[in-house]
């Protein structure tokens, strides 16, 4: 695919931007580089840096190494899932990252292209894989909707899809099987849901789609490892930045942060730490930022985005938890993170 045809605006670009600003020069891995987006303008923004860009997308893949081809040995993209990112850094020679960045959950382009089957407003086979190679092992939405027990389509739509109508809509399709594409499945769940409600917010298949394409790709098991490889990959003065439009994405993202920041410290919030807690990084700022207003009505699919960020310390400045002002959950809640 080429690079034209995959083009998506990058989220919260400008933020992402300034938070690698600082980093030792370096590598940075964008672990999830889709089109390149995020990655043309950091190369652009910052000469003290390269990019290693990698993505489970063939397409991808292909159309970012196309974007950043003019950027010559400062860029290099390779296929792998976001799990495997220290291999390939190691693969690749370097033993450390000045700046990891995580940019979320399903592209723009992925969402268009119908024959991918992630969207339910276009006729297209029920896949949803991100990697749609032969050697990738991953079950097609197809197989799940077709075959799994209503219990754990149930389970899947209520706890990845945060959908109250899970029951109703889960019986539904295995009532309606076997399906075979998007708009079957958006309409079996349209149908499912009580009619007042399907009047309100987004269209009523969104969220049951959502859950599915997480599970197809397993993408909330795979991420607390890919983050806490990012971490460990870290240079001192390196940061890893999230960007989650889910809130169970940004729950993960939140607690993985949060136990480096600690170091798992597990004192009382109103005492010092008296458990030796060791922090490995320091949050770059209490919760999350979102983008701003213009950006939302410019781009309403950045609305739902939620952007953290950890800078890793120097062994030799490690303190306690609570000298490096990493906040525990009580603090954050009554600040306001979420």
């Amino acid at each position: 695919m080429s690079e034209a045809s995959y083009h998506h605006l990058p989220v919260m670009v400008h933020d992402v931007v300034d938070l690698f600003g600082s980093v030792p020069p370096g590598t940075v891995v964008d672990a999830t580089v889709g089109g390149g987006g995020h990655a043309e303008a950091l190369l652009e923004a910052w000469s003290h840096l390269t990019v290693v860009g990698i993505d489970r997308d063939l397409d991808a893949v292909a159309a970012a190494a196309e974007r950043l081809s003019v950027f010559g040995a400062r860029a290099q993209v390779h296929h792998a899932r976001f799990d495997d990112l220290a291999n390939v850094m190691s693969e690749l020679g370097h033993q450390g990252a000045s700046g990891v960045l995580f940019d979320l959950g399903v592209s723009s382009p992925q969402l268009d292209r119908a024959e991918r089957g992630f969207s339910h407003r276009r006729e297209g086979p029920l896949d949803m894989r991100m990697n749609t190679s032969t050697t990738s092992g991953s079950r097609t939405a197809a197989e799940l909707v077709n075959h799994e027990s209503e219990a754990e389509l149930a389970r899947l739509v209520r706890e990845l899809g945060d959908e109250r109508y899970a029951a109703r809509i889960a019986r539904a399709i295995v009532a309606a099987r076997p399906l075979a594409t998007t708009t079957e499945l958006a309409e079996v769940v349209r149908d499912a849901i009580p009619a007042p409600a399907r009047r309100r917010g987004r269209h009523p298949a969104t969220r049951t789609f959502q859950a599915l394409r997480i599970a197809v790709n397993d993408e909330l098991a795979i991420l607390p490892g890919a983050l806490d490889q990012a971490i460990e990959l870290l240079v001192p003065g390196g940061r890893c930045v999230a960007l989650a439009y889910h809130s169970g994405e940004d729950r993960i993202v939140k607690s993985r942060f949060r136990l480096a920041a600690t170091g798992g410290c597990t004192c009382p919030a109103h005492l010092p730490c008296g458990c030796g807690a060791i922090p490995t990084v320091r949050l770059v700022h209490a919760g999350s930022r979102t983008p701003s207003p213009e950006e939302t009505a410019a781009n309403p699919r950045a609305a739902s985005a939620r952007l953290r960020a950890v800078e890793r310390l120097a062994p030799g400045h490690l303190g306690t938890a609570r000298e490096h002002g990493a906040l525990h959950e009580s603090e954050a809640d009554a600040r306001g993170d979420r």
